[in-house]
């Protein structure tokens, strides 16, 4: 295998998987942000699913365009850029994308976001415009959901399932087609490149195709349910032998809330700590606790041990 070879099958594996991982990211922060009064929580959205569109797009443009033959420094200089809507032409001159008018437009949101309102607030030309990646966000649900997102400080729309929904298929669009590219471009040059880690956030991505995590968020609850009902007595037996904090009774709902999203259980920082202040044997508490999800420990009888 030569130099060129390896490096597009290996080297581009490994920018495979940080794209997808980016995208991911991008779309697990979305799927957690309760509104969108927050500027920096639509930043961080947007700013990973720009990145990881972003190197998708390049790895199917080396794929496509680069040989031996070219001049190296022109062509890798030419896709050292932030171009969205520019890496997609170039695509298009090889393969016909479907015409979506909210991917086209996300594309262009990308774009514009990363190379226009990624440093705003480092200058002063525009000091009350401050959040423009909150407005063109919701501009582009508006139009596309024909809803309307309140955004004042004490009336504020939530972000609904159908909003993570459509945010979910207009990436999939993208994704699944330049994927799909990169896999026919692969087998052209009889390389691999297309390989991705088992059950990694890539593999979400780009071979199970979930492109929101409505999955995630009902196991977790269904495994709740289980284990609360589950008649194995060696793991219930273990957990009596833990005593409960006396933590201040919240709703039921509240604690749930926190065992699924990890920002609600911040709530709880400083009452855990004044329980662990006062618990005796903390160390011997937390070696049980460190117990719970902990795959080598097995909470299960085995057939013999029942007779």
């Amino acid at each position: 295998m030569d130099g060129s070879t390896f490096w597009k099958n290996f080297n581009l594996g490994t920018e495979l998987q940080v794209s997808g991982n980016f995208i991911y990211n991008s779309l697990s922060i979305f799927d957690k942000m309760e509104t969108f009064y927050h500027e920096e929580e639509i930043f961080e959205f947007l700013y990973n699913l720009s990145v990881g569109i972003e190197r998708l797009l390049k790895i199917n443009i080396i794929l496509i365009e680069h040989n031996d033959d070219i001049n190296q420094e022109s062509f890798f200089e030419s896709i050292r850029n932030h171009n969205h809507q520019g890496l997609i032409q170039r695509i298009q001159k090889k393969y016909t994308l479907k015409k979506s008018k909210p991917k086209g437009r996300l594309i262009q949101i990308l774009g514009n976001f990363y190379n226009e309102m990624r440093y705003d607030r480092f200058t002063n030309k525009e000091p009350q415009r401050y959040d423009k990646e909150k407005q063109i966000l919701i501009e582009f649900i508006n139009k596309y959901l024909n809803i309307e997102i309140k955004n004042e400080f004490l009336n504020v729309t939530k972000n609904q399932v159908q909003i993570k929904k459509f945010i979910g298929e207009t990436v999939k669009s993208i994704v699944t087609e330049q994927y799909d590219i990169l896999r026919n471009e692969a087998h052209r040059l009889g390389i691999f490149v297309y390989e991705i880690r088992y059950l990694s956030k890539a593999y979400k991505i780009f071979i199970m195709e979930q492109f929101d995590f409505e999955f995630e968020n009902r196991i977790q609850k269904e495994l709740l349910i289980k284990l609360i009902n589950d008649d194995n007595l060696l793991l219930k037996e273990f957990l009596k032998e833990i005593k409960p904090l006396d933590f201040d009774n919240y709703d039921g709902n509240f604690y749930i809330k926190c065992i699924l999203n990890r920002l609600t259980a911040l709530n709880l920082d400083g009452e855990l700590d004044v329980l662990y202040e006062e618990t005796e044997n903390l160390e011997e508490r937390i070696e049980f606790l460190d117990c719970l999800g902990n795959e080598d420990v097995s909470f299960y009888f085995d057939d013999e041990d029942l007779n």
